[in-house]
């Protein structure tokens, strides 16, 4: 997704690549109306590219594309009604070996961005250790923090007990409040901020070592173990093979489901107790920001971590 501010609009871009049939671009046209379901409220244009590369060195290339306008919003109800915000298996992280796993797949492409970013822009950033302290919509588990009373609060005695504290002291004091630091930084290529507990960091670190391992048991499947072939294959022999490695890969995770479950928990439940150099590969520490920035608008699920500048927002640009 990016932002078109000659036009004032939004893209959506979704592309396919590789052996691009009509199911493919089916498949890629249903990915773009699930993203316009998340920006509905505000006009986009919805972008579909398929390239293929033909047997004989020819490029193929399609470029879909339309203009959804928006949906007016939501006229407020006649009368509120209280409702009760579903449960979501960040929700029970803590028993069910399930949500733990899943939660870290989904999460696996922040835990990335935030290992690979440089030491020089990551940050940590205070929020309440006590979770049920949180109010939650009628929507789901995320928290707009900019109006919590208890994160205002507890940030707000910080900033107070920590002035005179050097870096270590004061990390230790924020602990002592009551909050916990979590990791983020900004996207590069975005106005976003993501971050995540130590937790379920050193539990996405556990997971993708885990699959690190597994890889490298399946023959063919890492970029780094492939040869070069003296005749080049078929576009559709090559499909075969990925997928017959991919078959591979899953079959020997499945075989090894017990155990890595069993390292996850255990990464999981001692993450909380260990500092972010000892998780980080940089080894150092990274800065504990208490001077929240005015204009960020920030919200958090258990686990997760939000951000966004409130002059980035598409009402605000346009």
């Amino acid at each position: 997704m990016g932002a078109t501010r000659c036009r004032g609009l939004y893209w959506l871009v979704e592309a396919k690549g590789g052996d691009v049939r009509l199911n493919r671009l089916t498949y890629g046209w249903q990915q773009l109306e699930g993203g316009s379901k998340i920006l509905s409220s505000y006009a986009h244009r919805r972008i579909l590219v398929g390239a293929s590369v033909q047997p004989r060195g020819d490029l193929f290339l399609t470029i879909d594309h339309d203009l959804h306008p928006g949906s007016p919003a939501l006229p407020p109800p006649s009368s509120p009604a209280k409702v009760t915000a579903p449960t979501a298996p960040e929700d029970h992280l803590g028993d069910s070996d399930d949500a733990l796993m899943g939660t870290a797949r989904s999460q696996m492409l922040a835990f990335l961005a935030l290992q690979s970013a440089p030491a020089s822009q990551v940050r940590t950033i205070p929020l309440p250790r006590d979770r049920s302290t949180r109010h939650r919509g009628p929507d789901g588990l995320t928290t707009p923090l900019e109006r919590e009373p208890a994160t205002l609060e507890l940030r707000g005695y910080a900033r107070a007990d920590s002035t005179d504290l050097d870096e270590p002291a004061r990390r230790a004091r924020v602990r002592e409040i009551g909050l916990d630091d979590f990791l983020t930084c900004r996207i590069p290529g975005t106005e976003l901020h993501l971050g995540m507990s130590r937790r379920l960091f050193a539990t996405c670190a556990q997971l993708h070592r885990e699959d690190q391992l597994t890889a490298e048991r399946t023959p063919g499947l890492r970029a780094e173990d492939r040869h070069l072939m003296d005749e080049p294959i078929s576009e559709t022999a090559e499909a075969d093979r990925r997928r017959t490695q991919r078959r591979i890969f899953r079959e020997m995770q499945e075989e090894e489901r017990v155990r890595i479950e069993r390292s996850v928990r255990s990464a999981y439940e001692q993450g909380e107790d260990r500092q972010w150099h000892q998780l980080l590969p940089s080894g150092q520490e990274p800065r504990l920001d208490l001077d929240m920035d005015a204009g960020l608008l920030e919200a958090a699920t258990p686990e997760t971590y939000l951000a966004l500048r409130e002059e980035d927002l598409p009402h605000r640009q346009y």
